[in-house]
């Protein structure tokens, strides 16, 4: 068995662990400071809207192009007088992708371009997106996004109760903001494919949740019958015994999300790889790093303000009291009892071995050992 294999099997048995729900302070301060950063991006830089959101036109020139993305995109800003995004495919042909013109002056851009790049402007393929349509994309991944939160709330307050679903909602939020708040800071292009991508990292997100979420409830059933541990222990336990499953499941998914942000976006130039890939892998960090350091232990917060908690946890903090001031008096007492017995005239313990005397054969098989 690999030493991975050997220390979840440890963990789930609960022989070792790690006190995740007792420094549940250090990680709130970590995600709150991740998220301020995230915020203050998204405020100072904005998104990178695509013309899926704001409108504009998208012009495809025949394949093989010689001309260099940055001459494309030199001609394009001066043909609109906006700002041009450029990105050579695959085939050799260049997508000129220019956000915010009136549709009715795309016409005239694609003569310009075509006069620039030297090409028929009836080799041209010009895609058009209004603002109008822009918008109610935008709306409608709002509308969505939205309906999932509400969905997943009301599911989770069904299946296990509300502060799970509560603490979940929060952890989604806060995977949202930090994905958002990348986004921003990189400057990446939002598209379709971002929200496709937000959609899914969600969604695994709460898989890993949903995980701890169902052993907790597993190993709380009876809790307030025994006095041997808190909420707070039990969530710890849960979190442990789910570790490496967690884990390995969020770096299996992270490997092919990497080869396409790295390889296919960074190398081959994929524009649509990015913005899928991006949001995939900024998420599944996210979603695995909240599901252990933000929901169970805001799970466990919220559990431990309830009366009945409360008093399990001052019956498990008495108990555990006792038995350290039994263990410390039994202890004291042994020592006493063994300096009292000594006798004050008694020789230094021999340390090492000592050399026994050599007995006498004559002795041998008789009962009393003595000479007749």
């Amino acid at each position: 068995m690999s030493k991975l294999g050997t220390l979840g099997a440890r963990l789930h048995r609960g022989e070792i662990g790690y006190d995740f729900v007792g420094k549940r302070k250090i990680w709130y301060g970590i995600s709150i400071l991740i998220t301020i950063t995230a915020i203050l991006g998204l405020t100072v830089r904005g998104l990178n809207m695509g013309i899926e959101f704001q409108g504009g036109a998208v012009f495809t020139t025949p394949k093989h192009m010689s001309v260099s993305v940055t001459q494309a995109e030199t001609y394009a800003q001066d043909a609109s007088g906006h700002d041009a995004i450029v990105q050579k495919l695959g085939d050799g042909s260049l997508r000129v992708q220019i956000a915010g013109i009136d549709t009715d002056k795309s016409d005239q851009i694609k003569e310009t371009l075509s006069k620039d790049l030297k090409v028929d402007s009836e080799k041209i393929n010009a895609d058009l997106v209004g603002p109008s349509w822009g918008d109610q994309i935008a709306n409608k991944a709002w509308e969505g996004l939205a309906i999932f939160m509400v969905l997943v709330v009301i599911y989770l307050a069904i299946a296990f109760e509300w502060r799970m679903a509560v603490a979940a909602l929060v952890a989604l939020i806060h995977d949202i903001t930090i994905t958002v708040g990348i986004y921003a800071l990189v400057g990446f292009e939002v598209t379709p494919g971002t929200v496709i991508g937000l959609l899914t990292i969600l969604g695994y997100s709460l898989y890993d949740t949903v995980v701890v979420f169902d052993s907790l409830k597993e190993q709380t059933k009876d809790i307030t019958k025994q006095t041997r541990y808190t909420y707070s222990d039990v969530a710890d336990r849960s979190i442990n015994s789910t570790l490496v499953r967690s884990i390995n499941t969020t770096v299996v998914a992270l490997l092919p999300v990497a080869g396409l942000l790295f390889i296919g976006g960074g190398v081959l130039g994929a524009g649509m790889l990015n913005d899928i890939s991006l949001s995939l892998f900024v998420g599944l960090a996210a979603g695995a790093y909240s599901s252990i350091f933000i929901a169970t232990p805001l799970v466990a917060d919220l559990k431990e303000r309830e009366p009945q908690m409360k008093a399990l946890r001052k019956r498990v903090l008495a108990k555990r009291a006792q038995a350290a001031a039994t263990g410390e008096s039994l202890q004291s007492r042994v020592s006493e009892e063994s300096y009292d017995d000594e006798p004050e005239d008694a020789a230094p313990a021999v340390v090492g071995p000592r050399n026994q005397p050599a007995s006498r054969s004559r002795g041998r098989g008789r009962p009393s050992g003595k000479r007749r």
